[in-house]
């Protein structure tokens, strides 16, 4: 038998409402607000907006952006970058023809410049320099870029319309060097695989990219005076759902963190 009068058990229920309310209040309502006390879901360990990013870049950049973007994750959890790696002058079509991305980093200013209309305002987050990439211990004794045009030799160049391509051409038209390619190849990657298989004898890469084949493939550096200065813009898209996470991202790039990976990979601070 209950011990409470009825005037005590009201008084009670009462007593209890009151401690109970404010407890309710400190959750969510109905509407699905977030309380005061949760964390708002763009905010990330690091402030940086959260959202899942797509960043179309340029082909020379695969190795170092897999690395930058695994340490952007980690120390921005609950978001994730994925690259889509090629050419940039594919890169642009991509855009041009409404591909869903967030960011874009090319190989060179101009195609950025193309794309004013698609993008946001680039900055350059790194520059490159180009080498002569031949077979380990460079078998065919080549030095210079002059060597590039014995007609014996087989050389392979990336397609003028590609940035290394122009790159390329840039160059060796300011030397009066005329060189016949066996082929020209959509991207730089192209170029380098081309002689990491024996399938040419020589060819024109970034320093960065001759890098990734130690064992398969040498460097021949190209003096400052005679090489041409590849840089490298990065910008967000204006199509991008995620604008905001994806400026977090290209500002990123720019920071002590991400520069400090860029140059460990052989590019140079813009």
């Amino acid at each position: 038998m209950s011990l409470l009068t009825p005037r005590r058990r009201a008084a009670a229920a009462v007593l209890t409402t009151a401690l109970l309310v404010p407890l309710a209040a400190c959750g969510s309502d109905d509407s699905g607000e977030d309380s005061a006390f949760s964390a708002k879901p763009s905010d990330s360990a690091s402030g940086a907006p959260k959202g899942d990013l797509t960043v179309l870049a340029a082909s020379s950049l695969t190795d170092v952006f897999r690395q930058a973007g695994a340490a952007y994750e980690q120390g921005n959890p609950g978001t994730k970058v994925t690259f889509s790696f090629a050419g940039s002058q594919e890169l642009a079509a991509q855009v041009k023809q409404g591909a869903p991305a967030d960011a874009l980093v090319t190989a060179d200013t101009r195609t950025m410049d193309g794309l004013s209309g698609e993008t946001g305002t680039p900055t350059v987050i790194a520059e490159n320099r180009l080498v002569i990439a031949v077979g380990e211990g460079n078998p065919e004794k080549v030095g210079t870029l002059k060597d590039l045009a014995d007609t014996e030799l087989k050389v392979v160049l990336a397609a003028p319309e590609v940035p290394v391509g122009r790159y390329s051409k840039q160059i060796l038209d300011a030397r009066n060097i005329e060189v016949k390619p066996v082929s020209q190849e959509p991207n730089v990657r192209a170029v380098l695989s081309k002689i990491e298989l024996g399938e040419a004898d020589a060819g024109l890469v970034y320093k960065t990219d001759a890098e990734t084949a130690p064992g398969k493939v040498d460097a021949i550096d190209i003096p400052d005076a005679e090489n041409a200065v590849a840089s490298y813009p990065a910008a967000t898209l204006k199509g991008s759902k995620h604008s905001e996470a994806a400026a977090a991202f290209v500002a990123w790039l720019s920071t002590p963190a991400a520069q400090k990976i860029l140059q460990d990979a052989g590019f140079q601070q813009p």
